[in-house]
């Protein structure tokens, strides 16, 4: 997800991997949740789930 995240916006935004328990998997752009897998039960599609927030 960060490498797809990085080919298209280069380094406009900061990408951090956070280790966690439970398959917990979330994303946030400035501190705003855009993606968490913990509410829907499954992984993120970048296309569908994440970059449309990156998106202006």
């Amino acid at each position: 997800m960060a490498s797809e995240i990085f080919e298209e916006f280069g380094q406009t935004f900061e990408v951090r991997l956070i280790p966690s328990s439970g398959g917990v998997f979330e994303v946030t752009v400035d501190g705003d949740l855009v993606y968490s897998k913990k509410a829907t039960g499954r992984h993120a599609d970048y296309e569908t789930d994440v970059a449309p927030a990156l998106r202006p």
